[in-house]
């Protein structure tokens, strides 16, 4: 799914801002900007329209907006009512609607020579879960006696767009074959009744047991434990498979709930998942 960069967000005034229990964060608003300029819409349109072209068919943001504002959902895009911390970034709102893999940050500029125009343009596409860059590219047209941005746009991105696409299928094929990267955090929180990932169960203890999951359940035993102590560990780099073995597609919260069941199931202890986003996974041990 393409959406506008927040800088070219910030440069036309289409951020929003709210108090976040006493943080002031600065979001975009991907629904005003979508709604007030044409240049943002035809601008996005165009993009998907070469990329589909590619054999890359994206989601329409305009569409995903108007869907989440149908389900109430756009509010928490722009703003918080209670005061209370985001769980979710707006962004991440907006992926979790789209249930897009790739997210690709368009950014333009226009510059004008006499009567001639011209457009420098980026385009970086990010994966979804992990907000890493997997492809971009970038460049400034040919001056041109058009005033239209998208059409300035198609002639500037057409020489790099092969060479973008090319990255994006080279992403894709790694996901396929070393699966899809994620992160989990598991924690304890303080009403844990004595629970800590030194505790032993089965002579085992917590921290153990929990690391022999992820490895016994990451494609290739591909996973970083990044951080921990006796009251938290940090799982990054995690691959898991794209599709469960029934053949249902695999997600950061599936994946974690097969850790938690088997916490609860075999070792008898309490804990809740919590998803932060697309792609973290955040087990709390100690509580249900």
């Amino acid at each position: 799914m393409v959406v506008p960069a927040d800088n070219w967000c910030v440069n036309n005034s289409y951020m929003d801002q709210f108090d976040d229990q006493g943080t002031i964060v600065s979001v975009p608003n991907y629904k005003r900007a979508l709604q007030n300029s044409s240049d943002c819409y035809n601008v996005i349109t165009k993009i998907n329209t070469l990329m589909s072209e590619r054999d890359f068919p994206l989601k329409d943001l305009s569409a995903v907006t108007k869907s989440m504002e149908t389900n109430s959902a756009m509010d928490a895009v722009t703003t918080t009512k209670s005061g209370a911390a985001l769980a979710e970034s707006p962004l991440d709102i907006i992926k979790r609607n789209a249930n897009a893999d790739i997210i690709i940050e368009l950014n333009w500029q226009m510059h004008t020579t006499g009567p001639k125009r011209s457009i420098t343009y980026s385009l970086a596409a990010k994966d979804a879960y992990t907000d890493k860059q997997v492809a971009g590219c970038q460049g400034t047209g040919s001056p041109s006696f058009t005033s239209e941005p998208h059409i300035l746009l198609e002639e500037a991105v057409l020489a790099n767009m092969d060479n973008f696409c090319a990255q994006l299928q080279s992403h894709f094929e790694d996901m396929m074959e070393n699966g899809r990267e994620v992160s989990m955090e598991v924690k304890i929180v303080d009403n844990a009744s004595g629970i800590d990932m030194n505790s032993e169960y089965d002579g085992n203890e917590l921290t153990d047991i929990i690391d022999d999951w992820v490895s016994d359940n990451t494609v290739n035993h591909r996973y970083n434990l990044s951080a921990g102590s006796e009251n938290f560990l940090k799982f990054e780099q995690v691959r898991i498979a794209l599709y469960q073995a029934n053949g249902r597609p695999n997600d950061t919260r599936r994946w974690a709930r097969e850790l938690s069941k088997e916490l609860t199931s075999k070792y008898k202890i309490p804990n809740k998942v919590d998803i932060r986003g697309l792609g973290k996974a955040v087990i709390m041990i100690g509580e249900k």
